[in-house]
C-alpha cells in the first residue's frame, strides 16, 4: 500500500506540477530494510532511555528504604562513643604528672648540651686554624701529585735506562733517594726506580712525618738554581715530575713543622670533649626512658581519642547519610513523579514504534521528492492503513519529532537550515537516508547548510572539476564528507561505483573499485549532491541510486527568513534579542537534557549504596539545582520570546509580500529559461528596498512602515525584474504579481480567477439558454457568456443581453472597451476582475489592455508603464563580481551600445565573437581583463554552449573571496556576456548576473530614428543627387519598418517571420547611393525594386506570397512620385489623413524631428491592414498570455471532486462514444464499383477512407487502452501518458492530430470530425455529392487533381494543358440542385482579412470585429489555355488551417484562388493578407 500510494502521488504530482518523480523496487527493498534498522534502532532507544529512568528510580527507592535503618544503628553509635569519651579524659590525667618528670630532666640535659656545644666550637677553631696553614702547601703537593699520576711504568723505564744520567736527572734522582733515606748515588737510584711499588711509595709518601736531617739535605737540592722542574723536564718528563714532588714534599713538610703545636693543643680538647660528651649521652639516655613512658602513655590516649573519634564519625557519616538520602528524595521527588509519568510513556512507544517505525522508514524511503502538501496526504494515507491493520501506532506523528532530536534540529537551524517543518524533514532525510541525497536546491540554500554542517572537513567538487575523482577517492579513503555540487540532469557514469556504493569483501577489508583503482572503504565517509535546477526529470536509474529530496525553498520558510530581516532592519535590537534567545533556548535545552543524561548516567553507574557516594551526591544536588535554574530561565526566556514573536509578527506582512513577489519571480523561469533570479540577489533587493523607502519620520507605527516596506520593495522588484525580461512578458510579471498579491489578501476568488484563465467552454449545448443576438455574438462568444451566467457575481448577466443588446454592441464595438461603462448597472456592481472576466468573454483582444488597466488601477500606473532601458545605470549598479548578460533577440546586437558605453566611463573593452576554436583567446582576454580592469564583452555564447561550463568555472574562481591580494581581481574589470535563449546556458551564471533584454524597437516611428540615429552625417552627404536620395533612403527606413513591425500581425503579416536586420537596410542604402550617382538623369527604379525587394529582402523571403507582399510594398514606397519635388509622398495612403509622409528636401536633423512627429502607436491602416488584424494579433497574445498564466499554476486535483482516473474513464467513455465506427473498406469498394462516379474520384474517396479509418482505430485502440492503463490492466507507455495530458487539457493529442492539421480543442475536433466522416458516409452510400464540402479531405489537394483528370479524360487533352477558373456561385450548397457540368462546386471556405460582397460578387471590407466570413460555394472550373489573370483580380491563397505555412511535413497551402478584388486593387488585398481558410480555431 506504502508502494502503491506512493506512485499514485507520483503521478498526481506529474498531473499538478509536472514535476517527475520514478517509484522503483529499489524504493520498496528500501523500505523493507529500513523498516527492521528504524524499528530496531528505536526500541533499543526508548528501551535504554526507560532502562536508564528505570534504574535511576530504583536507585532512589534504594535510599528512601535505608533511611530508617540508618536511624536505629545512628542512637546506638551515640551510646558507645560516650562512653570512649571517658576513658579519654581519665587516661589524660596520668599523662599530664608523667610530662612533668620528663620535662625538669630535660631541662638539666638541654643545659649540658649547651655548654659541651661551646667546647666542640672551639676545638673546631683550632683545627680550622691548622688546615688552612696546610691548604697553603697542599696546592703545590696536589699539582706534584698530578704530575706524579701521569708517570707509568715506561716513563721511569726510560730514567732508568740511562747508563750514565744527564746531571740534572741524576740529582733530581738523588733528591729522591734522600726522602726514601737511601744512598744517592745512580745504582741505588736505578734499584729503586726498578722496585715494582716505586710509583706507589711516591704516591702513598708520609708527607706529615719528613724528618729535620732530610729537610736540611732537600733544602740543598731545591735551592739549586737548576733544580727546576721546567730545566729538569726539558730533560726527561720523569724526572721533571719527580722534581715537581721533592719541591712539593719540602714546601708541604716546611708548613707541617709550623702547624705541629695547634695539633698538639686540638688533640688535647677534642680528648676532653669525648669525656664530656658521654656524660651527656648518658643522661639523654634517662630522658629517652622517661619520654617513652610519657610516649606509651600518649599512644594509648591516642588510640583511645581515635577509637572516640571513629566512632563519632561512623554516627556523623550515618547522620549524613540520613541528610543525603533526605536531600536525594526531596530533591528528585519531581523527577521521581516525571520518570515514572516517561517511564509509562516510554513503554507505550515501544508498542506504538511497531507502526510509526514502518511510517518514518516509508518517509524516508519515499517522501524525498515531493512538497509538504503531498507528503501531508502520503502520511495520512499510510496512518489510515495502518489504523486499518489493527497496528499501533502514534495518532500525531510527525516525521521529524519520529526519527530527529530536537538539540539536532535545533543545531541544523543554527547551521543554516530553514527552521520550517518541511526543511525539517529535509534535513532528517539528508542525514537518515541510506542512499546518497540528490537536493533539488534551485536557492543554494541547502549547500549553504551542508557547508556550515560539516565544516572545514567538507570536500566540494562538481562534475567540471579536473580534480572531481581524486576528492572522491580520498573521501572514500579518509572518510571526509564530499559535496558535489551544481549537476544537471545526468551524473557521470564514472560515479556509478559510489553511487550504488559497489562494496566488496578482500579478507577483512570492505573495498570499493573506482575507475582502475581499488580503494579501501571508510565508513565515514558521506557524499551530498545538489542541483540548481528546479525541476530536473532524473532518470528511473538516478532515482534508485539516489535519494531525491525537494529542498526548493517554500513559502513558509522564505517568510520565516525575510521576516527575520525585516526585523534585523527595523529593530535591530530585537532581532538580537531574538538571535541570542533562540541560542539560549537552544544551548538551556540541551543542558536539560545533558543534566538529566548526567543524573541518569551517574545513577546507572553507582555500584553499592547510593548515599556512601558523596561526590555523586553533591553532583547530583548541583545538576538538580543547575537544572531548575535552567528550567527558570528557559521558561523565562521562552516568555520573552513569545513577547518578542508577538512584535515581530507586526512585520508580518512585509515578509508575505516580498516572499509573494520572490516566487512570482521564481516562476518566471518556466517562461523563459534565461529568467533566473537568485534568492541572496533577492534578498540583497530587499535589503536595498527597505534602506530607500525609509523615511526622516520619528515616530512611524509598525503598519504603515510595513505599508511603506511593501509598496517600495514591490516596485523594486518590477523594475528590477523589467529589465531582464522581453517586452511581451513584462505585463504577465506585473499582472502575475497583481494577482498573487490579491490572493494572499482573499480578494481573487477562485472560480472568476479560473474563468478569466480559461473562458467557457460548453460540451453539451443542448441545454444553453438561446443567443439572443447571433448576429454578431459567435457561439464561442456566448459559450464564454451563459459559462460566466454561472459565477454567483455575474449571475443575470447572460440575459441582460436580451435586455440591453444594443447597449452590449455599442460596449462590445467600441475601439477600447476596458475603458467604457458598461451597460446597465453592471457598472457599479462588477469588481475589477470581474470586469476582466466580462472583457475576456466578449473581446478577447482586448485582455492585454484590461490586464493593464487592472495592474495599473491595484499596484499602481507604474507597474503598467516599464522602466526605460538605461545601460549606464545598469552598469553603475554592477561589481566586478556581477556578469552583464544580454539575452538576444533576432537582428538586435548590443556591441555598439556596449562600446559607446566604455568610451564613455573611459574603460578599455575587448570583444570576443565565441564560436569554433574561440575558447583560449575568451580565456585570454578574461585573464587580462581581471587583472588590468578592462571590460570583456564575449558575444554569441549560445554558439559555445559546450565551453559554458568553462567559464562558469572561471567566474566562480574569480568571485569567490581571497585574502592573496595579488589574486584579487581588478575592481574596473566587468564581464559582458551575450546569448540567445538557450535552456542550456548555466543557471549560476544567470542567478548571478545581471540580465538585458535586447529587442529591436517597437513601432515603426521608433525604427525610423534608430534607422536615422545609425546614418553617419557623412554618410548622408556622400551621394551628389542629393534630393532623391533623401526621400529614397526616407523611403527606404519606411520599407525596413513596415516589414519589421507587420511581423506583430502573425499570419495575416507574414506567413513565415523573416528576421530582417539592419545589414540588410545598410546594403539597400549603399545600392540607393550607387545608383543614383551612376544614373542621374534616369532614375533606374526597376532596378533598384528588383535588387532590394528581390535580391537582397528577397533572399530571406522563403514563401512566394510573402515574396508578393515585399514587391508590393517596394512598388508602391520606390516610385518616380516619391522623388517628385511637387508631391507630398504619402506612405500609407490607405490611412485617412496619414501623417507618414516623406519630409520635403530635409537635412539628417530634420528628418529625425519629422520622424519624432509621427504617432507612438502604429495602427493597422498604416501597414495596408484592416483594423480587424489588429484585433487577430491581439487575440493571439491574449491566449498566449492567459495559456502561459495557466501553465504557471498548479493543476490542483480535488479530493472532494472525481479522481483522475474517473475523470479519465469518463472522458474515455465519451469520446468512444462520439468517435464513428471505422469504414468497412470492402463494402465501400463493392458499393462503388458499379456506380459511374469518375474513377479518380473513387480513387480519392478510396484513399480518404484509408486515411480515416487510420485515424479512427487509432482513437479506438487509444482510448480502449487508456481505459485499461487506468484500470492498471495494461502498462501505461509515454505515449499514452502523453495522450492523456492532452485529453485533460481538451487539447487534441498529437498521435491524433497526424491524419490532417487542426487548431480546435479537443471538443470542436471531435465535432469536426464527425462531421467528416458523416460527410464521406453520405458520399458512399448516398450519392454523388453536387458540391463538396472541401474542408472534410484530409488531402484536398489529391481532390482537385482528381478534377483535373476527370475533365482531361472527358476532354482528351492533357492535364499539363489544364488550369481553374474559379467562379463564385451565389446560391446556398444546400440549394444546388445538380452537378458541375465540368469540375466540382466546393463550400467550406472561410475568408480572412476581407469580406465577401454577395451584391457586387467581389471583395470588400470586413464588418468591424469580423474576423472571418464565410464564403460563397466556389466552382473549381478546370479551362484549356487560361488567358493571363485580367486586371481587378486578387489570386486569394486557400490554407488548410490558420498557420499558414503549415509544417515540413504537410504545408498548409492548398491553392490559389481568382477572386473579384472590387473597387481596389489587387494590391491592396495583399497588403491586407487576404485569404481563405478550411479551418479556424473553434
Amino acid at each position: 500500500m506504502v508502494h502503491l500510494s506512493a506512485q499514485d502521488s507520483s503521478d498526481k504530482m506529474l498531473q499538478e506540477l509536472k514535476r517527475h518523480n520514478y517509484i522503483t523496487p529499489t524504493h520498496f527493498l528500501e523500505l523493507a530494510r529500513g523498516y527492521r534498522t528504524v524499528l530496531s534502532a528505536k526500541r533499543t532507544e526508548i528501551g535504554d532511555a526507560r532502562d536508564k529512568l528505570s534504574n535511576g528510580l530504583a536507585k532512589l527507592i534504594e535510599a528512601r528504604d535505608g533511611v530508617q535503618i540508618m536511624s536505629v544503628e545512628l542512637e546506638k553509635k551515640k551510646v558507645v562513643c560516650a562512653q570512649s569519651q571517658k576513658d579519654c579524659e581519665n587516661l589524660l590525667v596520668e599523662i599530664v604528672s608523667e610530662r612533668r618528670v620528663a620535662d625538669e630532666q630535660r631541662k638539666q640535659v638541654e643545659a649540658d648540651s649547651e655548654r659541651i656545644g661551646k667546647e666542640e666550637i672551639d676545638c673546631k677553631a683550632i683545627a680550622d686554624d691548622a688546615e688552612a696553614e696546610l691548604n697553603v702547601a697542599l696546592p703545590a703537593l696536589e699539582k706534584a701529585m698530578a704530575e706524579v699520576e701521569k708517570l707509568d711504568k715506561s716513563a721511569i723505564s726510560e730514567v732508568k735506562a740511562y747508563k750514565s744520567p744527564p746531571k740534572q736527572v741524576e740529582t733530581v734522582l738523588a733528591a729522591v733517594m734522600i726522602l726514601f733515606s737511601k744512598q744517592t748515588d745512580w745504582n741505588t737510584a736505578k734499584k729503586v726506580l726498578g722496585e715494582a711499588n716505586f710509583l706507589q711509595s711516591v704516591k702513598s709518601y708520609d708527607k706529615d712525618n719528613v724528618g729535620p736531617s732530610i729537610m736540611k739535605k732537600i733544602k740543598g737540592y731545591v735551592s739549586q738554581a737548576d733544580f727546576k722542574p721546567e730545566a729538569v723536564g726539558a730533560v726527561s718528563k720523569a724526572a721533571g715530575a719527580l722534581c715537581v714532588w721533592v719541591h712539593a714534599i719540602y714546601i708541604y713538610a716546611n708548613v707541617a713543622k709550623e702547624v705541629a703545636p695547634k695539633r698538639a693543643r686540638l688533640k688535647g680538647a677534642q680528648e676532653s670533649l669525648a669525656v664530656k660528651q658521654a656524660s651527656l649521652r648518658k643522661a639523654q639516655e634517662e630522658l629517652a626512658e622517661v619520654t617513652a613512658k610519657v610516649n606509651r602513655l600518649k599512644q594509648k590516649y591516642d588510640n583511645s581519642v581515635g577509637e572516640k573519634n571513629r566512632l563519632r564519625a561512623e554516627a556523623d557519616q550515618m547522620q549524613m547519610l540520613l541528610e543525603r538520602a533526605n536531600k536525594l528524595v526531596t530533591g528528585l521527588a519531581g523527577e521521581n513523579e516525571r520518570w515514572q509519568t516517561s517511564i509509562g510513556h516510554f513503554q507505550g512507544e515501544l508498542t506504538r514504534c511497531l507502526g510509526d517505525s514502518l511510517v518514518g522508514s516509508a518517509f524516508l524511503s519515499y517522501a524525498g521528492p515531493f512538497d509538504t502538501h503531498y507528503r501531508s496526504n502520503l502520511v495520512s494515507g499510510w496512518l489510515a492503513a495502518i489504523k486499518e491493520e489493527q497496528l499501533p501506532f502514534t495518532d500525531s506523528l510527525t516525521f521529524a519529532a519520529f526519527c530527529a532530536k530536537p538539540t539536532d534540529v535545533r543545531q541544523w537551524n543554527i547551521q543554516g537550515l530553514p527552521a520550517d517543518n518541511f526543511s525539517t524533514e529535509n534535513g532528517v532525510i539528508t542525514v537518515r537516508c541510506s542512499r546518497w541525497p540528490l537536493m533539488i536546491d534551485p536557492q543554494n540554500q541547502a549547500n549553504k547548510w551542508i557547508r556550515r554542517m560539516e565544516k572545514s572537513q567538507l570536500r566540494v567538487v562538481d562534475l567540471k572539476s579536473r580534480d572531481m575523482l581524486r576528492e572522491i577517492e580520498n573521501g572514500i579513503v579518509y572518510g571526509l564528507p564530499v559535496l558535489l555540487q551544481d549537476v544537471l540532469e545526468e551524473l557521470d557514469p564514472a560515479l556509478e561505483p559510489v553511487l550504488a556504493k559497489a562494496l566488496m569483501k578482500v579478507g577483512n577489508r570492505e573495498v570499493l573499485r573506482l575507475g582502475d583503482k581499488e580503494l579501501d572503504y571508510n565508513k565515514d565517509f558521506k557524499m551530498y549532491i545538489t542541483t540548481k535546477l528546479g525541476n530536473p526529470h532524473y532518470t528511473p536509474e538516478v532515482s534508485t541510486k539516489t535519494t531525491i529530496i525537494n529542498f526548493a525553498v517554500k513559502q513558509q520558510g522564505l517568510e520565516a527568513q525575510l521576516l527575520g530581516i525585516v526585523v534585523q532592519k527595523e529593530q535591530p535590537a530585537l532581532e538580537r534579542q531574538k538571535s541570542d534567545l533562540t541560542l539560549r533556548v537552544a544551548a538551556g535545552k540541551k543542558k536539560l537534557v545533558d543534566l538529566e543524561d548526567e543524573i541518569l548516567r551517574l545513577l546507572s553507574e553507582t555500584e553499592g549504596s547510593l548515599l556512601e557516594n558523596e561526590d555523586l551526591v553533591d553532583t547530583l544536588q548541583q545538576s538538580k539545582v543547575t537544572s531548575d535554574d535552567v528550567s527558570r530561565q528557559l521558561k523565562e526566556a521562552e516568555d520573552t520570546e513569545i513577547r518578542i514573536d508577538l512584535k515581530r509578527e507586526e512585520f508580518r506582512s512585509a515578509a508575505i509580500r516580498s516572499s509573494i513577489a520572490y516566487f512570482v519571480l521564481n516562476d518566471m523561469a518556466r517562461v523563459d529559461p534565461m529568467y533566473q533570479f537568485s534568492l541572496d540577489a533577492y534578498v540583497d533587493l530587499f535589503n536595498q528596498s527597505m534602506d530607500e523607502s525609509r523615511t526622516n519620520a520619528k515616530s512611524i507605527s509598525s503598519a504603515d512602515r510595513c505599508r511603506q516596506i511593501n509598496i517600495a520593495h514591490t516596485l523594486s522588484v518590477y523594475k528590477y525584474t523589467c529589465g531582464g525580461l522581453f517586452e511581451r512578458d513584462k505585463l504577465l510579471f506585473a499582472l502575475q504579481l497583481c494577482l498573487r498579491i490579491l490572493t494572499s489578501e482573499g480578494n481573487i476568488p477562485k472560480q472568476e480567477f479560473d474563468f478569466f484563465c480559461r473562458g467557457g467552454m460548453v460540451s453539451d449545448r443542448s441545454d444553453q439558454r438561446q443567443n439572443p443576438c447571433p448576429e454578431w455574438i459567435d457561439a464561442g462568444t456566448w459559450d464564454n457568456i451563459t459559462e460566466l451566467d454561472s459565477i454567483p457575481a455575474c449571475m443575470g448577466i447572460a440575459s441582460s443581453f436580451e435586455q440591453g443588446h444594443r447597449d452590449w454592441r455599442a460596449w462590445f464595438t467600441s475601439s477600447k472597451p476596458e475603458e467604457m461603462s458598461l451597460p446597465g448597472d453592471w457598472e457599479n456592481k462588477v469588481t475589477e476582475l470581474q470586469r476582466m472576466c466580462i472583457v475576456r468573454a466578449l473581446r478577447l483582444d482586448r485582455v492585454l489592455f484590461c490586464a493593464n488597466r487592472f495592474v495599473s488601477v491595484n499596484l499602481g500606473p507604474q507597474f503598467a508603464d516599464p522602466p526605460p532601458f538605461d545601460l549606464e545605470a545598469i552598469f553603475r549598479s554592477s561589481t566586478y563580481r556581477t556578469p552583464l548578460i544580454f539575452v538576444l533577440s533576432p537582428g538586435v546586437d548590443p556591441t555598439a551600445q556596449v562600446k559607446s558605453l566604455a568610451k564613455k566611463v573611459g574603460a578599455n573593452i575587448d570583444i570576443c565573437a565565441l564560436g569554433q576554436g574561440q575558447a583560449s583567446i575568451a580565456m585570454g582576454l578574461l585573464d587580462s581583463g581581471l587583472r588590468k580592469g578592462s571590460w570583456v564583452l564575449l558575444a554569441n555564447c549560445h554558439l559555445m554552449l559546450s565551453w559554458m561550463p568553462e567559464l562558469e568555472k572561471c567566474i566562480n574562481e574569480y568571485c569567490a573571496p581571497t585574502e592573496d591580494s595579488n589574486r584579487a581581481p581588478n575592481r574596473d574589470f566587468r564581464l559582458w556576456l551575450s546569448a540567445s535563449p538557450s535552456p542550456h546556458f548555466p543557471i549560476s551564471i544567470l542567478q548571478r548576473g545581471i540580465k538585458m533584454t535586447t529587442e529591436p524597437p517597437r513601432g515603426l516611428r521608433a525604427n525610423l530614428i534608430k534607422l536615422y540615429n545609425s546614418v553617419s552625417e557623412d554618410r548622408f552627404m556622400r551621394c551628389q543627387q542629393r534630393f532623391k536620395y533623401r526621400r529614397l533612403l526616407f523611403a527606404l527606413c519606411w520599407f525596413h519598418a513596415v516589414l519589421l513591425e507587420r511581423r506583430k500581425f502573425k499570419s495575416l503579416g507574414f506567413n513565415v517571420p523573416y528576421d530582417f536586420n539592419e545589414s540588410d537596410h545598410d546594403i539597400c542604402h549603399d545600392l540607393i547611393i550607387v545608383f543614383l550617382d551612376e544614373y542621374p538623369d534616369n532614375t533606374p527604379f526597376d532596378a533598384m525594386r528588383y535588387l532590394i525587394a528581390e535580391a537582397n529582402y528577397g533572399g530571406r523571403v522563403t514563401e512566394a506570397l510573402d515574396r508578393r507582399l515585399v514587391n508590393v510594398y517596394i512598388n508602391e514606397f520606390f516610385t518616380p512620385l516619391a522623388v517628385d519635388p511637387q508631391t507630398n509622398f504619402n506612405l500609407a495612403p490607405q490611412m485617412a489623413d496619414s501623417p507618414y509622409t516623406i519630409p520635403n528636401d530635409a537635412d539628417l536633423p530634420s528628418c529625425r524631428d519629422a520622424i519624432r512627429k509621427f504617432p507612438q502607436s502604429d495602427v493597422a491602416t498604416a501597414f495596408g491592414q484592416h483594423a480587424n488584424a489588429d484585433i487577430s494579433s491581439q487575440i493571439e497574445e491574449s491566449n498566449t498570455l492567459l495559456d502561459t498564466i495557466v501553465s504557471l499554476q498548479p493543476k490542483v486535483l480535488h479530493d472532494s471532486a472525481e479522481s483522475y482516473e474517473t475523470q479519465m474513464l469518463r472522458h474515455c467513455s465519451t469520446l468512444q462514444e462520439q468517435t464513428p465506427p471505422a469504414f468497412d473498406v470492402r463494402a465501400i469498394r463493392t458499393t462503388m464499383e458499379p456506380r459511374a462516379d469518375p474513377e479518380p474520384m473513387k480513387t480519392v474517396l478510396y484513399q480518404e477512407v484509408d486515411r480515416y479509418n487510420a485515424l479512427l482505430l487509432t482513437l479506438h485502440q487509444t482510448l480502449k487502452a487508456l481505459e485499461l492503463g487506468v484500470q492498471g490492466l495494461v502498462v501505461v507507455t509515454p505515449e499514452l501518458e502523453e495522450t492523456m495530458g492532452a485529453i485533460l487539457d481538451s487539447k487534441v493529442p498529437l498521435s491524433w492530430s497526424r491524419c490532417y492539421p487542426s487548431l480546435k480543442p479537443l471538443l470542436p475536433w471531435m465535432q469536426d470530425l464527425v462531421r467528416r466522416i458523416t460527410a464521406l458516409q453520405k458520399w458512399t452510400f448516398e450519392a454523388y455529392p453536387r458540391c463538396f464540402w472541401l474542408p472534410g479531405f484530409t488531402y484536398p489537394t489529391g481532390f482537385l487533381t482528381a478534377i483535373l483528370q476527370t475533365s482531361a479524360r472527358r476532354n482528351g487533352v492533357a492535364i499539363d494543358g489544364l488550369s481553374w477558373e474559379f467562379p463564385v456561385v451565389d446560391v446556398p450548397a444546400a440549394s444546388i440542385t445538380q452537378h458541375a457540368k465540368d469540375g466540382s462546386y466546393c463550400c467550406g471556405f472561410f475568408l480572412e482579412g476581407a469580406r465577401w460582397d454577395y451584391d457586387n460578387s467581389c471583395l470588400t471590407e470586413p464588418v468591424p470585429m469580423e474576423l472571418c466570413c464565410s464564403m460563397p460555394v466556389i466552382h473549381f472550373k478546370p479551362v484549356e489555355m487560361k488567358k493571363k489573370t485580367a486586371r481587378g483580380i486578387y489570386s486569394c491563397p486557400i490554407y488548410l488551417y490558420p498557420v499558414r505555412t503549415g509544417s515540413r511535413e504537410r504545408p498548409s497551402f492548398v491553392i490559389s484562388c481568382d477572386l473579384r478584388s472590387g473597387t481596389q486593387s489587387s494590391d491592396h488585398w495583399t497588403c491586407r493578407g487576404t485569404a481563405m481558410l478550411l479551418s479556424t480555431m473553434h
